[in-house]
């Protein structure tokens, strides 16, 4: 019968007004004093509606927000891609509207609606359904496992009674505008709609992220089963805090120790002067063409600029960036995070800086500090880390998917050369200010972040997503790596679509 049949069977009536109203008064307290708790907990709720035409999503959002604080509440309808959000990666709109810890986030259309609407109409086989709802089992994890409550309800009606419903807001003075030619070729589609609801509850209901499918005739029922569900799982999960601190097990442990890869790396390579010289301006020009094709098609990079300190990822940087045109690029300097970025997600700060197609964003540290720094340091407990390579990996995988050129560059130094330059710094006046006594307590857990970074190159290499490593004992010799690998990944990229 499947889990709509069930719901339909059931045939539940409509709760009278007055039954309604008794219920109502100390539900929306009770409702009231859990936002208020929750604006002071270490967690955000997401709460996600789905589900057929005319159900009630929209409805129940409204009651949402005329019982609780509104301030304290961010509603998000989600109609067709916008310009700004079809030039990045499909989930960058949900990315950036997630809501800080403390907050409550409502979601009308969102990351479940497309997949649903391309199945019904064809545009999509079952396994391309498949393997869109795997990416929303791995983003919903990705919050979960961060803390995020998340509650998510389908709102469903029979064929009939959507007619029924559909037919009643046509003619309604005030919500007829709400439907038009395109709902009605969805109901034409009914059976072919439930189906696929069916394959999307059955594959993303997770004991983190559970479906709660709802009746949606009736409309005090239904209001009454959302917001009880609401209440109960919000008051649940603060009273669980804070022993729910304990973040779940890794599901992607760090498996026995990986190749080292950092011992490969021959930082014997040199570059003379004058061969360094007209390396660069042959480079430079190359480079600066490339982008502007690059630009001229539409596609979009992300530079990942990671290495020891003193390494020279600075020094790369400005060399590569001064062969672009300064209006095609961004560069992001990643220092500790800023007191709103802690209240989200660790990816949420680096999905709203993706550039837009066309455009190049260049990232001096990246979300690799997850890895590497907060993990030596201590800042993330031992299972966020070890998750992270999982969720780096379905990060990097959707910048690809969406034809993101991504180049990930590891600047590689022994520890002498470390020392020297160390050294070098501090003796120059124009340099000591690069200097601080944070690099000096780095480089005493050397062996630490070694073995950090040979996990996350073993971890996060992927054929679409490798890191580079470059070996970086002479500065000339890491300039040119970094400037001759991103000539050739341009040049196979447009080549590449060239042929398309």
């Amino acid at each position: 019968m499947g889990v709509f049949g069930e719901v339909a069977r059931r045939r539940a009536a409509e709760v009278p007004k007055a039954a309604f109203e008794a219920r109502a008064k100390p539900l929306r307290l009770a409702l009231v004093e859990a936002q208020r708790a929750l604006a002071k907990a270490d967690f955000p709720a997401i709460v996600l509606f789905a589900g057929v035409d005319g159900a009630g999503k929209g409805e129940t959002a409204d009651l949402l927000n005329e019982w609780l604080d509104p301030r304290g509440i961010e509603t998000h309808a989600y109609d067709r891609f916008a310009e700004e959000e079809r030039r990045r990666p499909a989930f960058w709109r949900y990315w950036r509207d997630l809501p800080p810890r403390g907050g409550l986030g409502l979601y009308l259309s969102a990351w479940y609606s497309a997949p649903l609407v391309d199945r019904a109409h064809g545009r999509i086989g079952r396994e391309g359904l498949d393997e869109r709802l795997a990416r929303i089992a791995a983003f919903e994890r990705m919050l979960a496992d961060d803390g995020a409550l998340i509650l998510k309800f389908w709102m469903h009606l029979d064929r009939g009674a959507q007619r029924k419903r559909l037919e009643s807001l046509q003619k309604h003075p005030r919500d007829h505008w709400r439907i038009g030619e395109w709902d009605w070729r969805n109901w034409h589609r009914y059976d072919r709609f439930v189906e696929a609801a069916e394959r999307i509850v059955a594959h993303t209901g997770t004991a983190a992220a559970p479906w709660h499918v709802v009746d949606g005739r009736h409309p005090r029922r239904r209001a009454l089963d959302v917001l009880e569900t609401l209440r109960q799982a919000l008051e649940a999960r603060l009273a669980a805090r804070p022993a729910a601190v304990a973040l779940p097990a890794a599901e992607d442990p760090t498996p026995v120790r990986p190749a080292a890869p950092l011992a490969a790396v021959d930082l014997t390579r040199t570059a003379g002067r004058r061969a360094y010289a007209a390396s660069m301006a042959r480079l430079r020009g190359d480079l600066y063409w490339l982008a502007a094709q690059n630009l001229r098609r539409g596609l979009s990079a992300v530079l990942v600029f990671e290495g020891w300190d003193a390494g020279g990822k600075g020094g790369a940087i400005r060399r590569a960036v001064s062969a672009l045109d300064a209006r095609s690029y961004r560069v992001h300097r990643i220092a500790a995070p800023t007191d709103e970025e802690r209240r989200h997600h660790y990816l949420w700060r680096f999905w709203r800086r993706l550039p837009e197609d066309g455009r190049i964003a260049v990232f001096d540290r990246s979300w690799y500090g997850r890895v590497l720094v907060e993990r030596v340091e201590d800042f993330a407990a031992e299972p966020a880390w070890r998750r992270a390579y999982a969720e780096i990996r379905e990060f990097e995988a959707q910048l690809a998917a969406h034809g993101t050129l991504l180049m990930k560059f590891w600047f590689h130094i022994d520890k002498d050369e470390q020392k020297r330059r160390f050294l070098a710094r501090r003796d120059n006046p124009h340099k000591r200010w690069k200097l601080t006594e944070e690099d000096w307590r780095n480089r005493a857990k050397w062996e630490a972040y070694e073995e950090a970074t040979n996990d996350m190159i073993a971890l996060t290499s992927t054929p679409r997503t490798p890191w580079t490593l470059v070996a970086a004992n002479c500065k000339r010799h890491a300039r040119l790596s970094v400037l001759q690998s991103l000539r050739d990944a341009l040049e196979a990229r447009l080549g590449e679509r060239a042929a398309e």
